[in-house]
């Protein structure tokens, strides 16, 4: 246990019971700290071991600290020395805003929009290994952050659906999206092509979509269709661990605006289909094992990206959650 620390789960440990839900580990500081400058001291100096916790369980939950702003919430996680992943350098097709260099806004998506879960930016070729998300100031309603463990996920899938494992194992999986010619901020997916590949023209665009090795059809509007190449659909760890690693269930479910709605969006890597039979089957387990964060203000939230898929709930009132990403 970590000196000055009393640990505690809402529900049960990530490595309990698979009949259970599961919850963050939630650090409870028994420490007097007094500012944003002392919080991020104090985080500084328990970094490795609170670094550990998140690798082994996937989630720590951080109540209580004096967190107020964006400042704040870059100070910390500076102490925590994460290499940057910054939004502008990366395929994230959700519009963010940036607050600082590391800190951005989560998802500009309307509060109504339900943002499904999902590893973030496992859609795409480079994607961060750790989230850290904070809360400025929580909704009057609604809008918790589900959270799936992504290993046990998979075990339970593999006796539910092995054939579509296996297949996604031997096969992967590929992903198809529009991406629109400005901003769209009435969509989860957003982000325009400008935007997400750092080009201003057609052909710079091209350019880098042929560096990534996706395929790209241009559309009416200016609009961009891309397809992404094969992309595993599970990642072993290196404790042994195995993963549902991908953006399936966000992909079927949430990529449904104004240019995605009638297309197909996921595929095998060979072309096949992926039923809307097993698809439904994944989305019900996942669901069925998923854990809701309803923020406080001030929560400090730290995700491994590699061991637990989150999303958004919709909800009513200003809700403020910023993010963070590291490599």
């Amino acid at each position: 246990m970590i000196p000055g620390l009393s640990v505690s789960r809402h529900l049960t440990h990530f490595s309990q019971s698979m009949t259970d839900k599961n919850s963050p580990v939630q650090v409870q500081i028994k420490e007097t700290i007094t500012n944003a400058e002392s919080a991020a001291s104090w985080l500084s100096s328990e970094r490795e071991r609170l670094l550990n916790t998140l690798a082994r369980d996937g989630a720590v939950l951080l109540r209580g600290l004096p967190l107020s702003n964006a400042l704040d919430f870059d100070a910390c996680v500076v102490a925590l020395e994460l290499e940057n992943f910054t939004y502008a350098e990366s395929l994230s097709n959700a519009v963010r805003v940036n607050k600082t260099e590391r800190v951005f806004t989560a998802n500009e998506a309307p509060p109504d929009l339900e943002i499904f879960l999902h590893h973030e930016m496992a859609q795409t070729p480079t994607y961060p290994s750790k989230l850290l998300f904070f809360c400025e100031h929580s909704s009057d309603t609604g809008g918790s952050t589900p959270l799936c463990q992504s290993e046990r996920l998979l075990k339970q899938l593999r006796d539910k659906v092995p054939q579509l494992i296996d297949d996604l194992q031997s096969k992967g999986v590929q992903y198809t999206n529009v991406m629109p010619a400005s901003a769209d901020l009435g969509s989860g997916q957003g982000r325009s092509w400008q935007n997400t590949l750092g080009s201003q023209s057609k052909a710079s665009a091209e350019s880098r979509l042929r560096e990534l090795n996706y395929t790209w059809e241009w559309l009416q509007n200016q609009n961009l269709k891309v397809t992404t190449p094969v992309l595993p659909a599970t990642r072993l760890l290196a404790d042994g661990r195995e993963v549902f690693f991908n953006q399936l269930i966000a992909a079927y479910r949430g990529w449904k605006d104004s240019r995605n709605k009638d297309s197909k969006k996921i595929r095998f890597g060979d072309g096949g289909d992926i039923s809307e039979a097993s698809m439904e089957i994944v989305c019900e387990t996942a669901e069925d094992i998923t854990y809701d964060h309803f923020w406080q203000k001030g929560d400090l939230l730290l995700v491994d990206n590699f061991l637990i898929m989150h999303g958004r709930r919709p909800f009513v009132g200003t809700r403020k959650v910023l993010a963070s990403l590291s490599i």
